[in-house]
């Protein structure tokens, strides 16, 4: 093969934004071509945005999409790029009018070819089997005398389909455009699967993938090219935007090792900054400029507060203290040294005259009670919402959410859950983190450290601590990772040395909460197992795991 220069152009599209899409393209493909790069590759559906779920299926999106695909092929040319082939993800129209998930292929002014994905996921977040029709029929293109056939994310991760029908076409190179949502530990089983990939077909490998934020999920990029070794020629970092380029058919002069994109940033930053995008993203995206948040002096709010300042700077953030007659003064004092550490707009209101009106009227006691305080708290950050226009954040964990340990209309309120997918015990590792890094910077730790280290308590009753309602949060996040994330039943996890009566009780709650669950907010996907997409149980359920009781 001769040498061809091919450039990965790792984008953040929007949903529906198909203008400042389309103006994204043109941006980064005539600075690829200006340096050369005759293959430009751009991620699935970045005309669209990605996933775009039934917007694909009305009709007006799709001939609007069919429009500015058409479009963008002149406007490519017209900026000086249509000499290079440019292959972007977009929207199609099978013959029998279903939508269709598309790569087309832009030269000269025209779209040259198109290429539509063959296997439609339908497990876990992705829902495409529903939604589009699928193709059936490879495609293979000549970029300066080099054969490139194309798929589309789930082509490769499917034996047969694509991967097979290309054995024979003796191809140079295998490019994938990808819309692959982050988990932990991922970026390990891509590169995987992609060496997999050009061994079978005896060609490099282009993996171009998304970034950015939408709705309940992160895109975290990572693109790379393999060459027909599987050696690691180039790889582009994660959460932001970069244009990868890399020679083809060029003896390499060394290359570059895996952990560019799977070892040199740590689980815990990489899921760090996924939660970061996620809310940068989804405010952005969604019309916020600020937001507002509860600040309890505990370890969550904490780390939502520095996670905020991260996404959309300490300046437009809102947090508020809301004691009530049962918070300690050192909770008090941490939710001040947060708010001080970050530099947010701190405000104080107490609680305790709504909660006696209320009282006064309803005389609640016990858990009724804890409630009320919670749902005063829910009322207030919802009227700074409703007056000055922040996005709420609801502060809670997945250990919290699993179990149901959380207040519905109370703190369990918001439109954004920054840890919804984050367990206790990685709330601490993050926030450790978080702390470490600013040592690292030479900037104040933004977390108060007593907040890392004192006992967890919702201090909604004299003494409180959250060891009393649940088992020590280890064992407790153990369970939940067998249970939720591995689907072990009862039996299985008494069997892996779970205590009996730790797992009926582990089991009993997070079966009753799923109801609770349903109407939390929602929040970045940042594991194999989150609750909403990925976990979707009947509320009305009357098969339980744990012992009767």
């Amino acid at each position: 093969m001769t040498t061809l220069r091919v450039a990965l152009a790792q984008v953040n599209s929007t949903v529906g934004e198909l203008d400042g899409n389309a103006e994204t393209v043109i941006r980064l493909a005539k600075k690829a071509a200006d340096g050369g790069a005759r293959l430009i590759a751009f991620p699935e559906m970045v005309l669209t945005g990605y996933p775009i779920e039934d917007l694909a299926v009305r009709g007006s999106f799709q001939r609007a999409v069919a429009e500015r695909t058409a479009r963008l092929s002149t406007e490519l040319a017209e900026a000086g790029v249509g000499e290079a082939f440019v292959v972007a993800g977009s929207l199609g129209t099978a013959a029998d009018g279903r939508p269709t998930n598309t790569a087309v292929v832009l030269h000269r002014g025209e779209v040259a070819t198109l290429y539509t994905k063959h296997h439609l996921p339908n497990y876990g977040v992705f829902d495409e089997f529903r939604i589009f029709a699928s193709g059936s029929e490879p495609v293979v293109i000549e970029v300066d005398g080099a054969r490139v056939g194309l798929a589309i994310c789930e082509d490769i991760w499917q034996d047969g389909g694509t991967v097979e029908q290309l054995e024979d076409d003796d191809l140079d190179l295998l490019l994938v455009l990808n819309g692959s949502p982050y988990e932990r530990g991922k970026g390990h089983l891509r590169v995987r699967l992609a060496k997999q990939r050009a061994a079978e077909l005896s060609s490099a490998v282009a993996y171009v993938n998304l970034i950015g934020g939408q709705d309940d999920l992160v895109f975290d990029g990572g693109s790379f090219v393999l060459d027909v070794d599987g050696q690691l020629l180039g790889a582009a970092p994660t959460f932001v935007e970069h244009l990868l380029v890399v020679d083809l058919g060029k003896p390499a002069t060394s290359a570059v090792e895996e952990k560019a994109i799977t070892g040199t940033d740590s689980d815990t930053k990489q899921m760090y900054d996924a939660v970061v995008l996620g809310l940068r993203d989804y405010a952005a995206k969604s019309g916020f400029r600020s937001v507002v948040l509860g600040l309890s002096g505990g370890i969550d709010s904490a780390l939502v507060a520095a996670i905020a300042a991260d996404a959309v700077g300490p300046e437009n953030i809102v947090g508020v203290s809301m004691p009530s007659v049962y918070s300690s003064d050192h909770s008090k004092d941490d939710a001040a040294d947060s708010a001080q550490r970050i530099g947010l707009d701190y405000r104080v209101q107490a609680i305790a005259p709504m909660v006696d009106a209320f009282q006064g009227e309803l005389h609640l006691s016990g858990v009724p009670e804890e409630n009320l305080q919670a749902r005063m708290r829910g009322v207030i950050l919802m009227a700074l919402s409703n007056t000055e226009g922040h996005l709420v954040l609801a502060t809670g964990n997945k250990s919290e959410l699993a179990v149901g340990y959380s207040t519905i209309y109370g703190d369990a309120v918001g439109g954004f859950a920054p840890l919804k997918d984050v367990s206790k015990t990685r709330v601490w590792e993050l926030a450790r983190f978080r702390n470490e890094l600013a040592v690292e910077r030479g900037e104040t730790e933004p977390i108060p450290w007593s907040s890392i280290t004192k006992p967890p308590s919702a201090e909604l009753r004299p003494g409180q601590r959250d060891d009393q309602s649940l088992p020590d949060y280890e064992i407790l996040d153990n369970v939940l990772d067998a249970y939720v994330e591995r689907a072990l039943g009862r039996e299985d996890l008494i069997a892996s040395g779970f205590s009996e009566d730790v797992v009926d009780l582990v089991l009993r709650l997070v079966d009753r909460a799923e109801w609770k669950r349903r109407q939390y907010p929602i929040g970045p996907k940042v594991t194999s197992m989150a609750f909403g997409r990925d976990r979707r149980l009947p509320i009305t359920n009357a098969f339980q795991e744990s012992a009767p009781h």
